[in-house]
């Protein structure tokens, strides 16, 4: 039967999911979980300021909007209030939090795996800009 689902995000943890060092500082990817089902996935993420994603797609349509700060999706600047729909099958990125960081609401309509478009694009980019990734997991992930 449908149901009626309320949830705040006050109520939930913060996951970090990736983290980079960034000459003395360290930036990271936090996501609380608002839903995750086969059908539906929505979060509700930080990205602290500076921090990189690689280019990549994810295996379900996404929407990502960005509540606070902003976000350099490729060349393309996004500020507060930009949605961004990324369907299933295209490739968005490099990614790059703004210098006030990037909070934003994603929705997926199925599986959020993402789906790396660039490894060793991604891995020279991190190398120019001297930044290091530090492996974070979720829990149960192996």
């Amino acid at each position: 039967m449908p149901e009626v689902i309320f949830r705040h995000i006050d109520d939930l943890p913060w996951h970090e999911v990736r983290a980079q060092r960034h000459g003395d500082r360290r930036a990271a990817v936090n996501l609380r979980f608002l839903e995750m089902s086969p059908t539906r996935t929505v979060i509700y993420t930080r990205y602290d300021p500076g921090m990189v994603l690689e280019r990549h797609g994810h295996a379900s349509d996404h929407v990502i909007f960005i509540l606070e700060g902003s976000l350099l999706v490729g060349d393309r600047w996004c500020p507060e209030g930009t949605m961004v729909l990324l369907e299933h099958g295209a490739e968005f990125g490099p990614l790059e939090a703004g210098p006030d960081g990037t909070l934003l609401l994603e929705f997926y309509t199925g599986d959020p795996s993402p789906v790396p478009s660039d490894p060793d694009g991604f891995e020279a980019l991190l190398e120019a800009r001297g930044i290091t990734p530090i492996i974070t997991r979720l829990e149960g992930e192996r």
